[in-house]
């Protein structure tokens, strides 16, 4: 019990040393803790821009629905007949549903209002396929799609500027001259998701045709139960049209994700096959979303370890400063050491003061860069708080505090009292 109690007074009493010896140069310590904070916040800061750019590039792949395949045409040669959407559907037995999509835009007019609005032509698949739910009336039917009816679901946004937060369901509005009567409203995506559907009308790809003047369209949506069943459905999908367009080998088919090396294995050699004249894509929006946020991810670690590197800037200001408090003090320390202060009480002291300049300037870090990160969300940045972010850069700032601490204190326990006491 008593040995406890003396080590309590040993390291109490160097506690008190370490923060006066902090304390009897505040310019000096304010200068090396600054080097601390600058690191820490810059890797707080930087580190929670980088996620916040990650969850922003993931919550966009991800507003677009869950465990969704997408064939997308890039040449006009090869668009698609709508009815292609229910033959694949027929033909990939991991497809649960299959809509065709048709982009345009149209010529609103809405009482006294007048402008040009962007138009999706899709078939009732299209809330299930894209996750996305409805805020006002009803989505329209297949019937509805078979008979060519003009009717529309708009937007949240556009929803909300026509009638001023009222509901217009069953309002009517012209698109290119002719009336389309509002049916439902989709709930809301946000800013820069969905691809702006908040922003768009939708109508029936049947009399999407009236827009598009054409009678084909240049996407198909697919929908499946796992991202396991995407991945097959993106194969099944590929040597579907492999063999309609004719090719050989796979070449003038590629795709995002896992697409090209999946097509690879079609062909005799094992190759993948590649062709900057890109016909047709098939893309699993999952995988894109696994890439996208690994991409990501080593994007906030870049970051990191860039901001980094003003940490250890930090820990040898620390060691500089510690190398002279231990040159200042030899007198001091020669006092302790005749007073009975052992070599671990010295080193302890010498510790406890770089981890007290490596503490503050941590915590001082923390709240400049989470406050740098609300000045950066102020100019449009997305930016998240970090706590792993935290949690590193405060671990690493006191771990300078005690590896850059550690050889001035061994130096100023290693000074024999009698070599001290004479240079005072």
């Amino acid at each position: 019990m008593g040995k406890f109690k003396s080590f309590g007074v040993r390291l109490r009493f160097s506690m008190q040393m370490a923060f006066h010896g902090v304390m009897s140069n505040p310019l000096r310590s304010i200068l090396t803790i600054l080097g601390v904070t600058i690191g820490v916040a810059a890797v707080v800061s930087l580190m929670g821009i980088g996620e916040g750019a990650r969850s922003a590039v993931v919550a966009q792949f991800e507003s677009l629905g869950s465990n969704v395949v997408m064939v997308k045409s890039t040449d006009k040669a090869t668009d698609f007949k709508p009815d292609l959407a229910y033959e694949l559907k027929e033909r990939v037995n991991t497809l649960t549903a299959m809509a065709p999509v048709a982009y345009g835009s149209a010529d609103m007019k809405w009482r006294r209002s007048r402008g040009t609005i962007s138009v999706i032509g899709v078939n009732s698949e299209f809330p299930y396929i894209r996750d996305h739910t409805m805020i006002a009336g009803n989505f329209f039917n297949e019937v509805q799609v078979g008979n060519n009816s003009k009717v529309a679901v708009l937007g949240y946004n556009l929803a909300a500027k026509l009638q001023g937060g009222r509901s217009p369901v069953g309002q009517t509005l012209t698109l290119n001259g002719y009336e389309y009567r509002i049916i439902g409203v989709l709930s809301q995506k946000g800013d820069g998701k969905g691809e702006g559907i908040d922003d768009k009308i939708v109508v029936p790809y049947t009399t999407a045709k009236k827009i598009t003047k054409k009678n084909t369209v240049t996407e198909l949506w697919g929908k499946t139960e796992s991202s396991r069943d995407s991945e097959l459905a993106v194969v099944q999908l590929s040597r579907i049209f492999r063999q309609k367009l004719g090719l050989e080998n796979g070449a003038n088919l590629s795709g995002s994700g896992n697409t090209s090396t999946l097509l690879g294995n079609l062909g005799n050699s094992g190759n993948i096959y590649q062709n900057e004249d890109v016909t047709v894509t098939v893309t699993s929006l999952d995988q894109m979303v696994e890439e996208a946020d690994q991409a990501n991810r080593i994007m906030s670690l870049l970051l990191g370890g860039i901001a980094a590197v003003s940490l250890l800037v930090g820990g040898l200001g620390i060691m500089n400063i510690m190398l002279v408090a231990v040159t200042e003090r030899t007198g001091e320390i020669g006092v302790r050491r005749a007073l009975g202060a052992r070599q671990g009480d010295l080193i302890v002291q010498f510790m406890l003061e770089s981890l007290y300049l490596s503490g503050i300037g941590a915590i001082v870090g923390v709240v400049l860069g989470v406050a740098g990160m609300d000045l950066f969300a102020r100019y449009g940045f997305d930016a998240i708080v970090s706590f792993t972010a935290i949690r590193v850069a405060v671990s690493v700032a006191l771990g300078c505090g005690v590896v850059f601490g550690v050889y001035p204190a061994i130096n100023a326990s290693m000074v024999p009292p009698v070599e001290a006491l004479r240079s005072n």
